[in-house]
């Protein structure tokens, strides 16, 4: 796809590197990057979890994400936002078409239940990992901890309900999927590729995921986020008055 094919980011990645199934990823990203996240196989997901760099106090809110914007998932044209009525993030680009909001990240407890146990004595870093651990493990590297984590997205996942209000995972092939997320604010970001917690595959087979950074260009008189709902664009208004001395 060439430059004048899209139009949020210039096309010119900034760093490229692979977040393997099962594993952790962690990383401040600065206002005006659009991290792009690509499904390798089938059986993607990627739970995400973010603060305010600057005010780590300040995080993703999905309650407020949710009914701001009248859905019950997250895609193309949604925002995440914080507590504080910010636009943290916003979904440019969603291949998947939908990202579950409901469910936490997956526990030890279910991914034993699930897939069994597989600890780094028996397997190195081919051990079985969980959502929870492994984004506390990377939170830990920025000062946060347990009751700093609060509802993430789980990206690539689509969970549905049944008559009773019961929750499911949605099985479905990722192969070559492309989310990508463009931050409209200084954030820490959090990432683990590790099953979602409903997944009821066979096997702990989780796809590996390409992250690849790039420059964001300047919104436009429309924009795909800022301008779907005019809550969002609200956020917006947040936004430039609290960057308003840094613009």
């Amino acid at each position: 796809m060439g430059a004048k094919d899209n139009k949020y980011h210039n096309n010119q990645s900034l760093w490229t590197e692979l977040l393997p199934g099962g594993h952790h990823w962690s990383a401040r990203i600065q206002r005006g990057g659009v991290l792009q996240l690509k499904a390798l196989g089938e059986n993607a997901n990627v739970s995400l979890f973010c603060v305010n760099a600057e005010d780590k106090l300040e995080a993703y809110n999905m309650p407020d994400s949710l009914k701001a914007q009248h859905t019950a998932f997250l895609s193309t044209g949604h925002i995440l936002a914080s507590d504080l009525g910010r636009a943290m993030i916003s979904i440019v680009k969603d291949d998947h078409g939908w990202n579950d909001a409901f469910c936490a990240p997956s526990t030890a407890g279910q991914i034993e239940a699930q897939f069994g146990t597989k600890t780094f004595q028996d397997a190195r870093n081919d051990m079985y990992r969980n959502g929870k651990d492994s984004l506390l493990l990377e939170m830990t590297k920025f000062g946060l901890s347990t009751t700093d984590l609060s509802n993430t997205l789980n990206l690539f996942s689509k969970v549905q309900p049944d008559d009773n209000g019961n929750l499911s995972y949605v099985v479905s092939d990722n192969t070559d999927q492309i989310i990508e997320l463009r931050f409209e604010m200084d954030c820490l970001v959090f990432l683990s590729s590790a099953p979602h917690a409903l997944d009821n595959s066979k096997e702990y087979a989780p796809a590996d995921i390409q992250l690849s950074l790039f420059k964001a260009l300047p919104l436009g008189e429309t924009d795909v986020c800022r301008d779907s709902c005019p809550q969002n664009q609200r956020a917006f208004q947040n936004n430039n008055r609290y960057y308003a001395l840094t613009a």
